[in-house]
């Protein structure tokens, strides 16, 4: 834990908490301070992480859950409650990225299940964590985990890309609803970060990313880590419904593709 961690005594919820961005968050939630309660489906990674941050001197909770269960995600607000306290902070990071396939392949079902994880989700998510707000009167904080493809996408793109561009709209609704109790929502916009989510690139395909962005490297999960975890903190206090880009430039230029 840090000499003087920013989010003492405050209850942070992370989805997808068990691999890449969300571990990395987590485990900065938890330097910060926050006692974190971990959430994704496999509950093995999700002890790995909390092992972690005990042997850091941190505090934090295994709940798995799936986040497009309504009565799951419910159960999980209750849950953390009645182990850690009210909720303060949340980062919906969870989600999956759905068949890369141009849209005469992708059968209907998939693109059901990518938006009921990408977005219905993270409704779902938010609306439970304003109504646990609401109930104990704290001024909270969300962070959704968008992407740059939201306004920039390649073929085969047809399910994640709305998916995350609904986030977006869905942010900047939801903190016009909540702002005058205090809650303030915000997204964070990954590029291309290595996590699982990436794996299976080719070296040389990892390289024309690296080379395609503005610092020539491609993110790690604590890149972006770093900002969600900034804009649930006292620092970010006056910034609401925006998402904030975070690829390393890769955008700036324009998405290419060659297929």
């Amino acid at each position: 834990m840090g000499l003087n961690p920013r989010l003492s005594g405050k209850v942070a919820l992370v989805t997808g908490a068990g691999t890449g961005i969300g571990k990395a968050a987590a485990l900065k939630f938890a330097a910060e301070g926050a006692a974190v309660a971990l959430t994704g489906r496999r509950e093995a990674p999700l002890k790995e992480v909390a092992a972690m941050i005990a042997k850091n001197g941190g505090s934090s909770v295994v709940l798995p859950s799936d986040i497009a269960d309504e009565g799951a995600v419910e159960k999980l607000l209750s849950d953390l409650q009645t182990a850690l306290g009210p909720l303060d902070i949340a980062f919906n990071n969870a989600g999956i990225m759905g068949p890369y396939k141009p849209i005469l392949e992708i059968e209907p079902h998939e693109f059901d299940t990518v938006i009921a994880t990408n977005l219905r989700g993270v409704w779902l998510l938010a609306r439970a964590q304003i109504k646990s707000f609401a109930a104990s009167g704290r001024k909270g904080a969300i962070v959704n985990t968008s992407s740059f493809v939201a306004d920039a996408a390649t073929p085969g793109m047809t399910a994640y890309a709305p998916s995350k561009a609904g986030l977006n709209a869905l942010t900047r609704a939801l903190a016009l609803e909540v702002g005058a109790q205090g809650i303030r929502v915000n997204n964070v916009a990954p590029g291309v970060i290595r996590t699982p989510m990436s794996d299976g690139l080719t070296p040389e395909a990892y390289q024309a990313l690296a080379d395609h962005a503005a610092l020539k490297r491609l993110g790690a999960p604590e890149d972006v880590a770093d900002v969600a975890v900034w804009l649930c903190t006292d620092e970010a206090r006056f910034i609401t419904g925006q998402t904030v880009r975070c690829d390393g430039g890769f955008s700036i230029p324009g998405l290419h593709s060659n297929g």
